[in-house]
């Protein structure tokens, strides 16, 4: 693998140095375990000052355990998740959702990865049907799969629709900084105040080590959300040192700061990439992904230089990431070489 792995994912982005000091800081004497410690008193408090009052925050390892944890919640065995076919959920988790709860996972053809509640309305027919799955959950992705972002009314719409017809709404918030930098709202207003009714929490994409968090909106849904948890191996028994890294993320605006640096890197890139020849941009930059298709003999040169991924092999589409690190000097000597590879 070459070094030059930059744009390739924001997981490849190091840790953020505030990110480093709150873990020493926490690495400094003794702590109860499993999360009974005052870094994770501290970090539930910081969620509750962004996400309300109310919330049950449950800090996990990683974004497939989140979004186990947090369907798990919701769902039963003869149930089903609707999805997008593009969701990490149904992409990217080798089937861990359908293995770990039992239940299916619908995915609905999205072409700019977003959810419409005609896309949900399709998918219940049969309900109350002994012989089909029952559809029991509406996930979204914010920001999405293709790097694009759902409003707050689009959120508002979905959620009004699902509890309407007796539905929940989980958000995988991977990104959802990304999309709070992009829409200029706060992290609650466009989830749990749109009307989701719990939230993957991502923070490993935004600089930290690692770290991410199930957040319900309604606590009475989360009655049985510790034992899920354990159960999923998701319990961190030095819990402090995930906890430390959350409350340093929200404590200030480092969150905001991280997501609207790799936004604008994102913004800056396909600006000066959408006059190359035969390169052409195909979903709209509102996070930190940039899709484009190009030739298939650029995109072999280009990865002689880059690692990046290769999204649609069939439509010689590729995706390009920027994190809370990457530089515009990085963009630079990344457009100098996506230009020679399309000559």
């Amino acid at each position: 693998m070459h070094a030059n792995i930059m744009f390739g994912s924001d997981n490849h982005a190091g840790v953020h140095p505030e990110i480093l000091k709150a873990i020493a800081a926490a690495n400094r004497g003794p702590a109860v375990a499993y999360g009974l410690d005052p870094f994770t008193n501290a970090a539930i408090e910081k969620f509750r000052e962004h996400f309300g009052p109310a919330v049950d925050v449950y800090p996990v390892f990683n974004g497939t355990g989140a979004n186990v944890i947090s369907l798990s919640t919701l769902a039963r065995p003869f149930q089903a998740v609707i999805c997008s076919e593009h969701a990490h959920i149904n992409a990217d988790e080798c089937g861990a959702p359908e293995s770990a709860i039992g239940c299916k996972l619908l995915a609905v053809h999205t072409a700019d990865g977003k959810l419409g509640v005609d896309d949900i309305g399709r998918q219940l027919q049969g309900r109350l049907d002994q012989h089909r799955v029952q559809p029991a959950v509406v996930s979204i992705t914010q920001a999405s799969e293709l790097g694009t972002v759902y409003s707050v009314e689009e959120v508002k719409a979905l959620a009004d629709f699902c509890h309407q017809h007796e539905l929940y709404l989980h958000m995988d918030g991977a990104r959802l900084c990304n999309a709070a930098a992009h829409l200029d709202k706060g992290l609650g207003e466009i989830s749990g105040g749109a009307g989701v009714d719990i939230l993957s929490f991502g923070g490993t994409k935004n600089g930290l080590l690692l770290g991410e968090a199930v957040v319900c909106f309604r606590p009475e849904l989360s009655q049985n959300t510790i034992f899920i948890r354990k159960q999923s191996m998701q319990l961190a028994s030095k819990m402090r040192f995930i906890s430390a890294q959350l409350t340093a993320l929200l404590e200030g605006d480092l969150w905001l700061q991280n997501a609207a640096h790799a936004n604008r890197m994102a913004q800056l890139l396909a600006k000066q990439v959408e006059e190359i020849p035969g390169l052409k941009i195909v979903q709209k930059v509102q996070a930190n992904a940039v899709f484009v298709s190009l030739p298939r003999v650029a995109i072999d040169k280009l990865l002689k230089k880059y690692f990046f991924y290769l999204w649609n092999e069939e439509q010689n589409e590729v995706r390009w990431m920027c994190s809370f690190n990457t530089s515009e000097d990085d963009i630079a000597k990344f457009v100098v070489a996506i230009k020679e590879s399309c000559q």
